[in-house]
């Protein structure tokens, strides 16, 4: 369950009457979405929690600055893609996971709540909240706009850390979730457990070196390749040195997050009507 905050901004925690004045006022409203697989052994296998979190934190700052911003409840379940192997990790398929997001938005668009915006944490939900966007788009003009929390951030390391760094520890299973699980999870997280670093391993059949999820290479040109990411990351660590992370990492990264994220909350408030249709 979602922990209390001040303000308010949880729609799972506030209780009915309160939700009838705050959703009056068709506030913006956050999706967060995540996955539930492996992210390496030192680190929960719900990666959605950390979604979950900037979410509240970006809802929060935002509602303090004036513009009222809720947070639904997240989803935990990411679009199936490489994860299937993993024991307990649990997925949907993108077709299922389109319809689950059309479902979702369509039911807070039914009761005149149309300011929202998707806060992803999993590369396998870009297409389903892409599909679900361009849809309503063509439909009649509505934005769904979207904020893929990882890629943001792998572009915001080489600031925090330095681009040779940056190079070094992003990776699945590394940066930037283990950062931002060590400074806003430390209970979670197992220090212990993170392994060494090690490059990825090669496709057994053709003898060609991975380069990440779904790609190897041949004389330098991109192969398309369909192995699960237990054949090409090690232990679910991808290409970085989750050795390399840090808590001190982590509290830059969240707060850039959270500070992108709100200031974007802003900015969606002051060009989509707030004005709930009659």
């Amino acid at each position: 369950m979602a922990a209390k905050t001040d303000p308010p901004v949880h729609m799972g925690t506030i209780t009915g009457g309160v939700a009838r004045e705050i959703l009056a006022k068709n506030p913006v409203i956050l999706l967060p979405m995540g996955s539930h697989e492996d992210q390496g052994p030192h680190a929960p296998m719900g990666d959605y929690l950390l979604a979950e979190k900037i979410a509240e934190l970006a809802a929060c700052r935002a509602s303090e600055r004036g513009i009222p911003a809720l947070v639904a409840p997240v989803l935990p379940f990411g679009g199936a893609d490489w994860f299937s192997p993993m024991i307990g990790g649990i997925a949907l398929s993108q077709a299922t996971l389109t319809s689950v997001i059309t479902d979702m938005v369509a039911s807070l668009h039914s009761t005149g709540l149309t300011r929202l915006i998707v806060i992803n944490g999993h590369g396998g939900n870009v297409g389903p909240i892409t599909e679900v966007a361009r849809t309503l788009y063509l439909r009649d003009g509505t934005l769904l706009p979207s904020l893929y929390l990882w890629r943001i951030a792998y572009g915001l390391l080489p600031g925090i850390v330095g681009k040779d760094t940056a190079a070094k520890v992003s990776g699945h299973g590394a940066d930037p979730l283990t950062s931002l699980g060590l400074h806003l999870f430390p209970d979670l997280l197992r220090p212990d457990l993170i392994p060494d670093a090690k490059p990825l391993k090669r496709d057994p059949m053709l003898d060609l070196p991975f380069t990440g999820l779904g790609t190897a290479s041949f004389e330098g040109a991109e192969v398309g390749m369909p192995n699960q990411y237990d054949e090409i990351y090690n232990l679910g660590v991808g290409p970085g040195d989750p050795k390399l992370s840090s808590a001190e990492t982590g509290v830059a990264l969240a707060e850039k997050l959270t500070e992108v994220c709100a200031r974007f909350i802003a900015h969606f408030a002051s060009k989509v009507p707030g004005k709930r249709p009659a």
